[in-house]
């Protein structure tokens, strides 16, 4: 088990955590929520020892896992040593033990080989290669990497090996913070079936509400400057979230209608013969004094993509032996597809296989170096591009105001400021410039100006990557009830099966239109 104890966090003038004191049990998956900001990666620093908290201390078991980050510290490494690195006491054995081996030979040396032996054997360090094999072919990694260096395979293989890492050796607690960012969905489901079988504590961070509902039994709520827990998924958790609050919002209601009738009565007849009639009602006023509720986390934007202004014809764009590369690499080889009006359409497949170059080539941010592309009657394209700087330069004291202003030739403050408070940009919040802006805030913001400028044509590439659970699922809703034409890409299972009936998936022999659904294209790809 994890044991927090009377931990707090302060950073600057803000508070995270207030004297928390919270048990993660063995033999329990934790999911850990709060929106952005609220402090989930810190928290899970704090507990590796990464960073201090204010106060308060962390009791761990001895074999922790835990998802790093940093995969240039791994870029001289082989990726099979890489995933060893995650048994520490195995890792440190075999080190010393190959050194031993090169120098000469002593009595003194033969002890310690000897007592380094024992510890390889009792970490099962004998089969370490062929189970960190298993873990890497499971997350997508073909056997010809496995001896390469880090630094030599592509870059979203190198965190899936870190994520490999984290999972290695039977660890007693994981650690994982956003494991999924860089996982098709094979690879997503591969780690879903694992952690299942996984018989330790787990916690992990995760802006995948179906991930988080598949894997979860408890949540963690970071919340009210404490840590709530909350027996089940994800979608429970919010369910009896709201339900508490509520109910607290209610009974304060009806203790301050109590509370007014009863001042009534007692400047009614304070001065008269009723006195103790009039001290009950005072006694009975300072008793019923609502509870004081702190400010909530939950937060979420509200968005629905209004009419758009203009409709497009039946045909949106149409692709014609489209080729795209870069240099030497080709990238887009002879595709062909027709989208029509309406289409609710989902990109998926690995990084690297050209989901943002072919929605560039949809945008008219690209141009094809062959084959044809075709646009249809009025189509009026907004596009949210994965790099947030192709379309925030972030180099300027603009504010959020101004930028968004600037996305329509003729726009009313009031209406900016409404798309602003939709976005959660309150107040003062309006004005921040976008330089200071966080990814989330950033992210909102851009899906501001598709609400203000209403195209008939959505083009989206991973706009969940900066939003929290609590938005992803308004960009969900909002997605599903446009009336235009969407086009997303994201590894986000469920905001694809909230609002896609259509895909285009990046397979290993080449892209694939696909006419339903995702859990049917998984379906009839898990049968062959």
């Amino acid at each position: 088990m994890i044991t927090l104890n009377n931990i707090s966090k302060r950073v600057a003038n803000r508070t995270l955590f207030e004297n928390v004191t919270f048990t993660f049990n063995e033999g329990c998956r934790y999911g850990l929520t709060g929106p952005n900001g609220s402090g989930k990666s810190t928290l899970l620093k704090i507990v590796m020892g990464v960073e201090q908290p204010t106060t308060g201390t962390v009791a761990l078991p001895k074999k922790v896992g835990f998802l790093k980050q940093r995969i240039e510290d791994f870029s001289h490494f082989t990726v099979l040593d890489t995933v060893i690195m995650g048994n520490t006491r195995l890792w440190d054995a075999l080190s010393e033990r190959d050194r031993l081996y090169e120098a000469e030979m002593t009595d003194e040396i033969g002890m310690r080989l000897g007592e380094l032996e024992e510890i390889v054997a009792e970490e099962d360090g004998y089969s370490a290669e062929s189970n960190a094999e298993v873990l890497l072919i499971g997350m997508g990694i073909p056997e010809e990497f496995h001896r390469k260096k880090m630094a030599e395979i592509p870059t979203d293989r190198q965190f899936r090996a870190l994520l490999c890492q984290a999972l290695f050796g039977n660890p007693q607690a994981l650690l994982l913070d956003e494991p999924t960012n860089h996982l098709d969905l094979e690879s997503i489901s591969w780690l879903e079936e694992f952690l299942h079988d996984y018989q330790g504590v787990l916690v992990v961070v995760s802006h995948d509400r179906h991930f988080l509902n598949s894997v979860c039994t408890y949540i963690a709520d970071i919340d009210y400057e404490t840590i709530i827990a909350y027996p089940g998924n994800y979608d429970a958790m919010l369910v009896t979230k709201t339900a508490v609050r509520s109910r607290a919002e209610d009974e304060n209601k009806a203790k301050e209608k109590k509370i007014s009738q009863l001042k009534e009565f007692v400047a009614k007849f304070g001065a008269g013969t009723r006195a103790s009639q009039v001290q009950s009602r005072v006694r009975e006023i300072q008793r019923l004094q609502p509870l004081e509720l702190k400010k909530s986390n939950i937060q979420r934007p509200y968005i629905r993509f209004t009419q758009p202004e203009k409709q497009s014809g039946q045909v949106v764009l149409k692709l014609d032996n489209v080729s795209k590369g870069y240099g030497e690499e080709l990238v887009i080889k002879n595709f062909s597809c027709e989208i029509h009006k309406g289409d609710k359409i989902a990109l998926i497949g690995n990084n690297g296989r050209g989901k943002t170059t072919l929605l560039k080539l949809f945008a008219g941010v690209l141009l094809p170096d062959s084959g044809k592309l075709t646009y249809g009657h009025q189509v009026d394209i907004g596009y949210f591009p994965q790099n947030h700087a192709d379309v925030i330069d972030k180099h300027t004291d603009r504010t959020a105001f101004d930028w968004l202003k600037g996305r329509k030739e003729i726009v009313f403050d009031q209406d900016a400021r409404g798309v602003l408070g939709k976005m959660l940009f309150s107040g003062d919040d309006a004005f921040k410039a976008v330089r200071a802006l966080s990814g989330g805030e950033t992210a909102r913001l851009l899906i501001g100006g598709l609400l203000l400028t209403a195209p008939n044509v959505l083009i989206m590439d991973e706009p969940n990557n900066h939003l929290d659970l609590e938005a992803v699922s308004a960009l969900a809703w909002g997605l599903e009830d446009y009336k235009g034409t969407s086009v997303v890409a994201s590894h986000d299972r469920g905001l694809i099966d909230d609002f896609a009936t259509k895909l285009i998936a990046f397979e290993e022999d080449g892209i694939h239109f696909f006419q339903g659904p995702l859990e049917e294209y998984l379906q009839k790809k898990a049968a062959k």
